[in-house]
């Protein structure tokens, strides 16, 4: 669960400190309070796959060619991405000032996320496979908490279920695996991407 790519070059130098740099943002912002954090960065990491998505769908119309299936794994991501968020409001209950804050930081991180991938889409995927590195780590981390008591282990909600297709006694450890796996699972597919594009 916790594979790390090593920084080969300044590309991805470049992708790894930026994370780094979010990561210790949401660490000072967040604390401990992974549910909260889980909404606001749900709401991030469910941009890179559309605008991947869109970029490689324009590319696939000018060039005329076919895209092998890139296309779909990214808005598939996307997608995925975008059912954590709406999981997590069930279970976070987002305040105005939380809400307000995801349009703030979900419009800095599109634009910067889009001027990434038109520049490098090598980049842009490292960017996003090292924001899954940290995903896992943060999910690990809200696993241990609520499994020793310390958070509450309430049901999962039924979005979870029906989606996940979890069993309906599922609770929030429950949950917060199989998301954990989707991470993993987004993970090592930008890193792929990247590698790819070198």
């Amino acid at each position: 669960m916790t594979t790390h790519h090593i920084p080969q070059n300044f590309s991805d130098r470049f992708a790894f400190y930026t994370v780094k740099a979010m990561r210790c943002v949401a660490d000072k912002f967040f604390a401990k309070r992974y549910g909260n954090r889980a909404i606001v960065l749900e709401t991030v990491a469910g941009v890179p796959g559309m605008v991947g998505g869109m970029f490689r769908h324009m590319r696939s119309l000018r060039r005329m060619e076919d895209d092998e299936g890139k296309i779909k794994v990214l808005l598939d991501e996307a997608e995925n991405e975008r059912m954590h968020l709406l999981t997590f409001i069930e279970i976070g209950h987002p305040t105005q000032f939380e809400r307000i804050i995801v349009l703030i930081v979900q419009g800095v991180y599109f634009a910067f996320y889009a001027l990434v991938y038109m520049v490098s889409k090598r980049t842009a995927h490292r960017i996003v496979g090292y924001m899954e590195e940290e995903a896992v780590i943060s999910y690990t981390q809200y696993l241990e908490e609520v499994e020793s008591g310390r958070i509450e282990n309430v049901p999962a909600p039924r979005i979870a279920t029906e989606y996940w297709k979890l069993s309906s006694d599922s609770r929030l450890s429950d949950l917060i695996k199989v998301i954990r796996t989707d991470e993993a699972e987004h993970r090592d597919a930008n890193h792929l991407l990247a590698d790819e594009n070198a």
